[in-house]
Order: structure tokens, then sequence, then C-alpha cells
């Protein structure tokens, strides 16, 4: 199949190194609003092997140079959408910026099966043969100097773009978006192999957005949803960042979603790292701590938030909304983030790098309705995740100022829940959502004294005698127990200090071998914290079967008669415990055995250096924008003819001939890219200059933290205030073990109820059986 791709070319001297087809300048008139829109055929090799050979939208592409913002879009132009009267179920998009092929194709061919099991008689709901027509895949990238050139290969291999269309201005206006629409049949898979019906692969609608300039993702947002979405109307739109791969039902059960509960305003499936064959990528121990993080979040953090009606924040990477919920004040809110990131107000310009957190709390807040969110444990996703610290220390900058920010917002604006039109009953199930947030989010500001808090009290065996290290019976170190706790603490502070002093100034690219130095510290500390963790649970076991054995008594009442050692148990089943129960609960506990370890070690480096380089850069709230760099466009040229109509010239390949050849070009260039798939090099963003005032507002940030923070530790390590007595502990590593008891046992059961509903909906599902096959609708 497909032989003609590997038949080799003529002369290398086009673009990319390949002959470039014969051209002619044609004439084509603009349309009656002095729109360039022009339709050109694609090759016959496209659809060599497709299904479908005639029809326009498969033996030819339009192209529109649109000259105005999104937001008019919908005013001046139009799309094949409304001119085939389609009505368009959901409309996915996929916004990449500078992503290479590997990326695009793991995305985009996973979407395909996506859409052609759909269509499949294997769907429960199959949408038919023709369901394909209620689908649109919309690819934004944002500016045409920043799309990967290997990615627009592919493009022009599907037949969704083609060289020398784009111009720079239209009659004296500038073209802001280039728009290619193509129903295409072709797929390219991640070893750039070309796929088409051999592999079950429906015809796929893509409208593809070239930005002609560099404007952030969530201007590529919006140009999906207040211009492609105003046009198509969609029922459900679907959130794919490129480099995301979901699994082949995950856009059934996300929709199955929204169509069996009419409340459902936004949902989430299930975020996964990407571990490659063999799991080979949890042998990075970064890797094996985010692999770790996400399964944690998807069986306890979102099932909760599930239950409750109220996720804090549907990942962008993979997401769904439902289109009526979004339209009005939520998608206002959202696009006032397009303007934060450079303006005067520092706190909203960090509160929207997670604008994300804003849409979900504006959409469940909304005036007058009662829309909820939901997760969607069928709906599975992998994503490729930071391998390298640098880059994940500048991701989680982002992550942890944008969430903090945020939540602080949602917090102290909880009241809007009110302005909703839930119910009584959900209103305070919501209300009780925001407390337990402001719970954590009390917890989080205060984290960075609570581990080092709980690092002094598990060195701290001394029973309260004379210090550290002095009771032999209670100290591994002895007689050196003292001596041992002072040097590693001093590594510690010193540790902390030098994660300020360069977090202050520092970019992570430009410290790797430092950073890596402390992470390495941490991890040290890190052990040495689970060693006497360890030796802790041991002399407790210890004295418990001695007391047991002398006061004849059982376990039970020895339990609660016994703080320390009840803590301890409680502690422990609060955490781990919880982490595999949970986790068996969930059908999924293995993470508990290949990454639970790297998460305990690097535990650390979550708190301190992720949280310190995040708050000492509250002043940077840049995307990392670089300059332009591509090839400057021709302006089309306007002509008048004698009955008053305007024509322009564009160049345009002269017979079929000619359109195989430039469709070869791509062909040939697919076939370098596969075999030089690892010479690309990625470039290093250049940071922005802040404003003096953003930086005034990160030192005053951070130095309320520390202040707030050292308090903390200084009144909890003072002994002449908390004098122990015998098996008492610290008052407040008492109450911080019964705090994460708590809010333990509060996850684990909204966890538990999730699964239950989730079971029932499984079998209620199960015994609907197959269902008729719902056929593609008009408008």
């Amino acid at each position: 199949m497909f032989d003609f791709f590997r038949r080799p070319l003529g002369k290398d001297i086009g673009r990319g190194g390949y002959t470039r087809a014969k051209t002619v300048m044609k004439e084509v008139a603009l349309t009656g609003a002095g729109n360039f829109v022009i339709d050109v055929p694609v090759s016959r090799k496209v659809l060599q092997n497709a299904k479908y050979t005639t029809g326009e939208e498969f033996t030819h592409m339009r192209y529109t140079a649109a000259t105005c913002g999104a937001n008019e879009f919908p005013d001046h132009y139009s799309l094949r959408q409304r001119q085939y009267k389609r009505y368009t179920k959901v409309a996915l998009v996929m916004t990449m910026y500078n992503e290479d092929d590997d990326l695009f194709t793991k995305s985009m061919l996973s979407a395909m099966k996506n859409i052609a099991y759909l269509c499949s008689d294997e769907c429960q709901y199959s949408w038919g043969p023709d369901g394909w027509k209620n689908f649109v895949v919309v690819v934004v990238s944002d500016g045409r100097a920043k799309i990967n050139p290997r990615v627009l290969t592919v493009l022009g291999v599907m037949g969704c773009y083609a060289d020398n269309l784009a111009k720079a201005s239209v009659n004296g206006k500038d073209v802001t978006a280039h728009i290619f629409e193509y129903t295409t049949q072709v797929g390219v898979d991640r070893d750039l192999h070309l796929r088409g019906t051999e592999s079950l692969l429906v015809p796929t609608q893509v409208i593809f957005v070239l930005k002609e300039k560099n404007a952030k993702k969530i201007n590529s947002h919006r140009w999906f949803f207040n211009a492609i979405c105003k046009i198509c109307d969609p029922e459900v739109t679907l959130l794919l960042d490129v480099g995301t791969k979901p699994t082949k039902t995950s856009f059934y059960h996300l929709y199955r979603a929204f169509e069996s509960d009419p409340n459902v305003g936004g949902a989430c499936g299930e975020i996964a790292a990407e571990l490659g064959s063999g799991w080979r990528n949890l042998l990075n121990p970064l890797v094996a701590t985010q692999n770790f993080e996400y399964k944690m979040s998807n069986i306890l953090d979102k099932p909760l938030e599930s239950v409750f009606g109220y996720i804090s924040v549907l990942p962008g990477a993979f997401s769904a909304y439902r289109y009526q919920a979004l339209e009005g004040a939520p998608l206002d809110c959202y696009f006032k983030g397009e303007t934060m990131h450079g303006g005067s107000n520092i706190f909203a310009a960090n509160m929207y790098l997670a604008e994300d957190r804003i849409l979900c709390f504006e959409l469940v807040t909304k005036r007058g309705a009662s829309w909820l969110l939901r997760y969607v444990k069928s709906a599975r996703a992998e994503t490729d995740v930071p391998d390298a610290l640098p880059e994940l220390i500048s991701q989680r900058r982002r992550w942890l100022n944008g969430s903090f920010f945020a939540a602080v917002h949602a917090t102290s604006h909880w009241s809007y829940i009110f302005r909703s039109g839930h119910g009584g009953v959900r209103k305070f199930w919501l209300c009780v959502e925001f407390l337990y947030n402001a719970i954590n989010l009390m917890f989080s500001w205060f984290s960075i004294a609570n581990f080092y808090l709980a690092f002094v009290f598990l060195f701290d065996v001394s029973d309260g005698q004379e210090g550290a290290g002095t009771n032999p019976e209670t100290d591994p170190f002895s007689p050196h127990g003292e001596t041992v706790f002072m040097v590693v603490r001093q590594i510690y502070i010193f540790a902390i200090v030098a994660v300020f002093i360069s977090s202050l100034g520092n970019r992570p690219q430009g410290s790797r071998m430092l950073y890596y130095g402390i992470v390495v510290v941490f991890a040290l500390i890190m052990c040495l914290m689970l060693f006497m963790g360890f030796w802790s649970i041991y002399l407790a076991i210890k004295v418990a079967s001695t007391q047991i054995a002398e006061q004849h008594t059982n376990f039970v009442a020895y339990f609660f008669a016994t703080p320390t050692f009840r803590d301890i148990v409680i502690s422990l089943g609060s955490t781990y415990g919880l982490y595999f129960v949970a986790s068996i609960m969930h059908l999924d506990p293995w993470h508990c055995f290949s990454s639970m370890f790297q998460y305990l070690i690097l535990l650390p480096v979550y708190i301190n250096i992720f949280m310190i380089y995040a708050f000492c850069n509250l002043h940077d709230v840049s995307w990392g924008t670089k300059g332009d760099n591509a090839p400057t466009l021709e302006a089309v040229v306007v002509k008048k003819t004698a009955d008053g109509k305007q024509i322009v010239e564009v160049e345009m390949p002269v017979d079929e001939e000619d359109v195989d050849d430039a469709y070869t070009k791509f062909l040939n260039q697919l076939e370098h890219q596969r075999t030089n798939k690892d010479s690309a090099e990625q470039k290093v963003n250049a940071q922005t200059a802040q404003e003096d005032y953003f930086k005034e507002f990160r030192t005053r940030v951070v130095l309320l933290w520390v202040l707030t923070n050292c308090i903390l530790i200084l009144v909890f390590t003072n002994k002449k205030l908390f004098h122990d007595v015998k098996e008492s502990v610290n008052p407040y590593l008492t109450f911080l073990f019964w705090s994460v008891a708590i809010l333990s046992l509060i996850r684990f059961t909204a966890s538990a109820i999730y699964m239950g509903q989730w079971w029932m909906n499984k079998i209620r599902e199960a015994g609907k059986g197959k269902q008729p096959v719902r056929s593609a609708g008009g408008v």
C-alpha cells in the first residue's frame, strides 16, 4: 500500500530540498464581502486508497485568509459545516506551539481512531457509518513563525495544508489567521507511516487554523470557542493538547457523560504519565514520581471532587465542556487571562496562569445555572511528562503559582455559589467542598514548615531527657545521635538557603547541576527520615508488645490508652495504607509497587524546591514567548474587472500531475523526517524582563510566607513551651497526625462513593445492551 511513498524525486532544489511543482498565476474572484477564500484540488494520491473519492470536501481543500479577530470571524466568514448544514455533536481542539511531528501524530492519529470507534459497530451507542459528519477536529497553531515545519509536512500529507497559499494581507487588511479545511481519509502514525482505510479509519473533518502571530494558548482557545464554535455550534467541546494520547474509547466515554446527564457542564478523564514500552520510562525517578502523583490524584482527589460536583481544575490537556454551559460569563472570565500576563495586576496575572481553574469555578457558580463537573474514570489519556529537572521545575512554577492564586480566588469568593441555580442540598455540599479546599490551601501555605517540623520530631527520640541522642534505648545512632542530628539539620538548612538563593534570579536550565545537587541532598535527608520513621515504628511495636504482655491487656485497649502508639498507627494507616487500599479499590495498584518509593524519596523536592522556586518567581508570569522568525509572506494584489468584480492572482499548479508532484514533495519530506527523527534540536526560551512592581509583590509574598512558616517552627520546637512528659508527644505533631487522618478519611470515603457510582453505571450500561445506530443529524 502507498508504494508511491518511496519513489525518488529529481533534483533537490525546492523547499525542504525537493523539486517544486510547476505553477501558474491564476485569477480568483474574491467573495461578495471581499474575502479571499479559495478551493484548491488535492492530489489524486491522497484519494488513492480512500473510501470516498468524489465530493468537494474530499477532492478539494479550502483556504480562507481571515483578516479579522476571532470574535468577529463568524460575522464575516463561514465554514464548510455551515455550508453542508451539518449538526456538530463534538468539536475537538488540538492546540500546539512548536511541538514536533512525533507529538502531533501521536495525538492526531489517536483522535482519528476515537472518531472511528464512535462510528463502529463495536461502540454501544454507535453514531453509525456517517457519524464522522458530526465530529470536527480543529487544529490551532500558535503563530506561523512557531509551528514546527515537520508538522506542516504531516498536515500536507494528510491533505490539510498546502504551500504558497498563505498571504500577508488582503485588500489592505493584515491576515490574522490562515484557515485550511479538508475532510481527510489519511492518518500518519508516530513512525511516519501512512494509515488509511486498512486501519479502519473514517473520514475526519479537519479545520487547521494557523495563526499569523504568536499570542499564547488562551488566544488559540479564543479562535476555537469564539470563531469556530460560533459557526459549528457543537454540543460538546473537547480539549486535547498535542502530545496527549487518548485511548480509542476515551471520546465515547466523555461524550456519554454529557449525554446521560444534562446537568454535566464539564468533564475530564484520567491523565496518566506515558511510561513507554515495558515501563522503561519509570527508570527515571522524576517520571516515576509524576506517575505516582498523577495516579493518586485520579484515585483520591478527582473522585472526591466529582462526588461533590465541583472539580477545581479540568486539565487542559484532556477535558470536555458543554458549549452551552460555557457561553456567557464563564468564557468572558476565561478570556480575561489573555491580557493578564503583561498587565499591572500581579495577583490576577498569576491567577490566570491557571485560567482553566477560573473557568471551572465560573462554570459551577454561573448565575442561575446548575452545571456540575464530573470525573470520567473510563476516559483515559497518556501524556508525556518532563523527564529532566529544569523543565519540571519550570512547569511546576506555572502550576503552583497559578493553582495557589486561583485557589485563593475561589476560596475568597465561595459565596458565588449562592448566585447559581443549584438546589439547597447541592449548595450545602459545595460549601463543604470549599471548606475542605480552604483547609488544604492552609496546609499548602505551611507545607515547608510542616515538613521541617516532621524532620525535627522524627529525630527527637530522647523521650524528653536531656536532648536528642542522649537515650541509648531510643537513639539508633547512640552515643552520637545528637551530633548526627545537628549535622543533618545544618545541611537541611543550608539546602533550603541554597534553594532560595538560586531561585531568586537563576533559571533552572542555567543552574542545572546546582539543582541536581540539592535534589541529592534532600533525597539523602529523606532516606534518613524514612529510617527514623521505621525506627519509631519498631520502638512503638516493641514497647507495645512488652506493655500488653505485662498489663495482660489486648491490642485494642492498648491502642486507645496509648496516645503515642495510637497516633503512629493512625498516621501510617491514613497515608501509606490509604494509598494501597484506595488503589486496590480502583483496580489499579501497580504504581504503588513501581513508583511509590521514588515518590517518597523525592517528596522533599516537591515541598521545598518546587514551592520555593515558584514563590520566588511570582513576578514571572510569562509563557516564554519567542520572537518571530518565519519568512515574509506576499500581500494579495486585488484587481477590479470591467464589471466591478474583485479578483486576485494566486500561484497554483498547472494540472493534476503538478498537484501530484507537490504532494509527492510532502511525502519525500515525511520520508526524510522518518530517517532523521532525532536530529531536531530544542531551542531555549529567552526570559522576559519583568516590572519592578511584580518583583516587589514577589518579595512581599515570599517574606510573609517565610515569616509565618518560621514562626510556626519556632513555636513548636521550643521545648520550654512544650516540655515533654513521658509518653505524650508534641501537640502539634498530634494535630498534624489527626488532620491528615481526617482529610484522608474524607478522600477515601468520597473515592469509595465514586467507585460505587461507577460500578452501578457500568452495570446499568451493560444491562441496556447494544443500542440502535444513531444516524448523523442535520441542522
